[in-house]
């Protein structure tokens, strides 16, 4: 292995040398090449993981927004259910279909069958 001459004078570090990326070519971070390289792999993974993760909220609130507009539907159902099941209403209903409603209640037939009836067919 070549040795690196540490005597020699080391150049400043400019503005324009960052800008420019040369400090990237510096004996001190050429060592360490490996571990730039993995910070900027996790770096990458971060800022993907941030992308998938805003996806996922995304897609949260329009749910949310869809569920509440089911529950408005759904309040709004039962309040016309509500509405027409009323005895009141029933009546309003009726008088537009030309239904009177019953003076006395109908009567309940009840048919007996003989038991004579009964075993002869057996």
């Amino acid at each position: 292995m070549a040795r690196r001459n540490l005597n020699r004078p080391k150049k400043k570090l400019t503005v324009m040398d960052i800008i420019k990326g040369n400090f990237l070519n510096r004996d001190e971070v050429t060592v360490h090449y490996k571990y730039f390289l993995m910070v900027f792999g996790l770096l990458m993974i971060m800022i993907y993981s941030n992308h998938l993760v805003g996806k996922k909220i995304e897609r949260v609130n329009e749910l949310k927004e869809e569920t509440e507009e089911y529950k408005s539907r759904n309040a709004y159902a039962q309040s016309r259910l509500i509405k027409i099941k009323l005895e009141s209403e029933l009546g309003k209903e009726m008088l537009t279909d030309s239904l009177m409603t019953l003076e006395s209640h109908p009567m309940k037939l009840l048919i007996k069958l003989d038991s004579t009836n009964v075993k002869t067919k057996q």
